[in-house]
């Protein structure tokens, strides 16, 4: 009696199909038992000034909107741009099927995910102090700053020679390169433009680990992608940031509404207006006791019933810079008294 030729199909079904679930399971298990040196060697070949991690990079798994928790492979903490240079290069050359992405992170502000690197390497910008911040005074000033430098220490440095950035964040314990990847929107944007308007050249590690100067007329379209390109673009590793004389003097005016139709109202007159504030900002509050003392007064997201119980507000924070101290400023209205 003759076996039926499906039997015989069957069969050779079954061998692939066990033949398959083998070399998974076999490769599961070669991948299971790799050791944190075999992970880190072909990182380890590359000459950097700065260092890997390989265990501890939970941290760079989050970000400020803690939407999404993606681990990378690896930390690098470089330590000059060349380090940058070396692992994008590096990255690039071992191809697609490395399944190996890069991400920049800065002081971890990002909302959706952007500074994170699902098996990937996310470098630490904040590491990046290779260079000390150079002010340029004159009459047209400008400093010289790390992408890994904070807005506060910026700050602080200008401050130093009697200068200001033209532009800021609301929040300035962020970095350089984290802003101008993004844009940088504060209350004078409506007077200056947002930070990425106030950037006279930039320094860029693109994909392929390629270095380049860019501004306006250098590199242009690099420079105007990586602006705002939120990273994907290249890396911006030094930024060149426009500066003017600092405020000697400064009022704050907080105006509260109730009425929202009324606020934007009132939002867009200010702006507009010729002769107008230095600083304008608006924002929702909640509405509770003693919000006249407070500063700032803001929602708690593990009560998000808060703002429907209490009710909410809006206000416009507005600013006047002065340029003297207020004993010029005195003496300047008596000499003019004097003279009536």
């Amino acid at each position: 009696m003759e076996t039926p030729p499906a039997y015989y199909l069957h069969k050779r079904v079954l061998r692939l199909f066990m033949l398959l679930f083998l070399s998974s399971f076999t490769a599961n298990i070669n991948l299971s038992m790799k050791t944190d040196s075999d992970i880190a060697s072909p990182f380890n070949m590359w000459s950097l000034d700065g260092h890997f991690e390989f265990k501890d990079t939970q941290h760079a798994s989050r970000d400020f909107g803690n939407h999404f928790r993606f681990p990378p492979h690896a930390i690098l903490r470089p330590e000059s741009v060349s380090d940058i240079v070396m692992t994008l290069k590096s990255v690039y050359e071992m191809g697609p099927s490395s399944n190996l992405t890069v991400a920049a992170r800065g002081h971890g502000h990002s909302l959706q995910g952007q500074a994170q690197a699902p098996g990937g390497i996310v470098v630490e910008m904040e590491s990046l102090r290779d260079q000390e911040m150079q002010v340029h005074v004159g009459e047209s000033p400008y400093i010289d700053v790390s992408s890994g430098e904070l807005w506060i220490n910026v700050l602080h440095e200008s401050l130093k020679h009697g200068l200001a950035p033209k532009s800021w964040t609301d929040y300035l314990y962020l970095t350089v390169g984290g802003t101008l990847s993004n844009a940088g929107v504060s209350g004078q944007t409506f007077r200056h433009g947002p930070q990425i308007n106030n950037v006279r050249n930039l320094e860029i590690v693109t994909g392929r680990g390629e270095l380049f100067n860019c501004s306006s007329e250098e590199n242009p379209d690099l420079f105007y992608g990586a602006l705002g390109g939120l990273g994907q673009f290249g890396i911006i590793t030094r930024a060149r940031i426009d500066l003017e004389k600092a405020p000697k003097m400064v009022k704050w005016i907080r105006v509260l509404y109730s009425d929202f139709s009324t606020f934007t109202e009132d939002q867009e007159m200010l702006i507009s207006a010729e002769e107008t504030f230095d600083y304008i900002e608006g924002f929702v509050i909640i509405n509770r006791t003693g919000l006249l003392n407070n500063w700032r007064s803001s929602f708690d997201p593990e009560d998000p019933l808060q703002a429907r119980s209490e009710g909410t507000l809006v206000t416009t924070e507005i600013h006047i810079f002065y340029v003297v101290s207020i004993r010029s400023l005195i003496c300047g209205v008596l000499r003019q008294s004097t003279r009536l």
